[in-house]
C-alpha cells in the first residue's frame, strides 16, 4: 500500500494529463480539415514556454463581422486538433476561435502541470486581447472536461474581460472526484493537481453569464459535480451580513445570477455530449442573448 500511495502522489500528474506525457504525440488536426481558414500561433508562456496553437479568424472577404472570439481549452486525454469539429460550429456562426494548446500536448514543449496550464491559460488570453481584429470583440472562454478547470480559471483571473463562461462536463476539484473512487477516496489529501473550480466559481461577479452542458451519461466524471458548481453558481457572490450599532444585521443589496443557464442532456457521455440534439442550438441561444445585452 504504502508504494502504491507514492506512485500515486509522484506520478499523478501522469494520470491526469495522460497526453501531455506521450513519447509519441498523437496527429494534430488542423482546421482546414473543415476547411476553415487558419493561422498557426506559437506562443511563449511567461516562463519561456513555447505552445503551437490555431487561430481562426473570420475572413474579412465573407462580409459578415465577426461576432466575437472564442478561446476554447480542451480535455484531459485530447489534444487542440481534437476540437476541431467544435471549432467549425462557432464559426459558422461568425465567431473568431483561439485552440490553445498545453504545454506537453502535441507539439509543445514542456509537461503539464497545474500550474502550467494556469499560466499557458493566461498566455491565450494575453495574446487576444492583443490583437486589435479579436480585442474589440466579446470574449467567451469555453472548456470540456479538464478544460473546463482551465477556462474557470481563466475566467476567474480575466472576469472583468470575458462577455461568457461554457463549460461542459467538468468538476468541482480533483480532490472531489478522488473522494468518489473506492479505497483511494480516504488519500485524496495527496493530490497535488487540486483545480478547485468550485471556489473559483464561487467568487465569479453575478454579473458574468454562464452555460453549463451537462451529460447525465458521463462515465468519466459524475454529473454530480456539475450539479454541484450550478449550486455553487446559483448562489454565488452572496454579501455577508454586515453588523450596524451592536445588534443590528443589515444586509448588503444582493442581485443573484439573472443569465446563467443550465442544460442536461439524458444521453450526453463524457465525449458525446456536444453530439446531442439541442446542444448547439441551447449553447448559440445563450450566446444570442448574451450577445445582444453586450450591445443594448
Amino acid at each position: 500500500m504504502v508504494g502504491f500511495l507514492k506512485l500515486l502522489y509522484y506520478n499523478q500528474r501522469v494520470l491526469v494529463y495522460p497526453s501531455g506525457f506521450e513519447e509519441h504525440p498523437r496527429y494534430v488536426r488542423t482546421p482546414d480539415a473543415y476547411r476553415m481558414p487558419y493561422e498557426n500561433v506559437e506562443l511563449v508562456t511567461k516562463d519561456k514556454v513555447k505552445l503551437q496553437c490555431h487561430l481562426i479568424r473570420q475572413p474579412v472577404s465573407s462580409g459578415d463581422e465577426a461576432r466575437g472570439t472564442v478561446i476554447m481549452f480542451h480535455g484531459n486525454a485530447m489534444n487542440h486538433g481534437d476540437v476541431a469539429y467544435g471549432a467549425y460550429e462557432f464559426f459558422k456562426k461568425n465567431f473568431n476561435v483561439f485552440t490553445l494548446e498545453y504545454r506537453g500536448y502535441g507539439h509543445c514543449e514542456g509537461s503539464p502541470s497545474e500550474k502550467g496550464l494556469c499560466i499557458d491559460a493566461q498566455a491565450a488570453v494575453d495574446y487576444v486581447l492583443s490583437d486589435p481584429a479579436l480585442s474589440n470583440k466579446p470574449l467567451i472562454i469555453y472548456g470540456q472536461s479538464l478544460g473546463g478547470a482551465v477556462a474557470i480559471h481563466a475566467t476567474y483571473k480575466n472576469s472583468s474581460k470575458v462577455a461568457a463562461l461554457i463549460i461542459e462536463n467538468t468538476f468541482t476539484s480533483i480532490p472531489d472526484i478522488v473522494k468518489g473512487w473506492p479505497v483511494i477516496r480516504h488519500f485524496s489529501f495527496l493530490c497535488t493537481q487540486k483545480w478547485k473550480s468550485a471556489s473559483k466559481v464561487s467568487q465569479l461577479p453575478t454579473t458574468l453569464p454562464i452555460l453549463m452542458l451537462s451529460g447525465l451519461a458521463d462515465q468519466v466524471i459524475p454529473c454530480s459535480h456539475m450539479k454541484a458548481l450550478w449550486d455553487v453558481a446559483s448562489t454565488r457572490s452572496q454579501p455577508k451580513k454586515k453588523k450596524k450599532g451592536k445588534s443590528e444585521d443589515v444586509e448588503e443589496e444582493y442581485k443573484p445570477p439573472q443569465n446563467d443557464i443550465f442544460k442536461s442532456f439524458n444521453r450526453g457521455r463524457h465525449n458525446t455530449t456536444d453530439e446531442q440534439p439541442k446542444y448547439w442550438e441551447t449553447l448559440f441561444k445563450f450566446l444570442d442573448n448574451v450577445l445582444s445585452a453586450e450591445s443594448s
